[in-house]
């Protein structure tokens, strides 16, 4: 699950969106992770910003699944590795 961490304005639809996805019957006992991306930008909120406007501490205490939380830039590929590392451990190395 993709989050715009430099776009405030838009935290609220995407709460609403990843609960949404949470509570899915299909998806109870599949791990989710979930990317803070545009790290790179200027004006991009800290995960800790993040975590605080999301209520994560909250949302990952009710949550089925696991859920891990990462700061991503696509732009410059920050993050991505551990992005790689998470797929690897959450579904195996095909």
């Amino acid at each position: 699950f993709v989050v715009d961490a430099a776009n405030p304005t838009q935290v609220s639809s995407s709460c609403v969106q990843l609960l949404s996805v949470l509570s899915a019957e299909q998806l109870a006992s599949v791990p989710v992770l979930v990317l803070f991306n545009k790290i790179d930008l200027p004006c991009y909120m800290s995960l800790a910003e993040m975590k605080s406007l999301f209520r994560m501490q909250d949302i990952v205490s009710c949550a089925t699944q696991p859920i891990t939380m990462l700061e991503t830039s696509a732009r410059d590929g920050t993050g991505l590795a551990d992005v790689l590392q998470w797929l690897r451990a959450a579904f195996g190395d095909p």
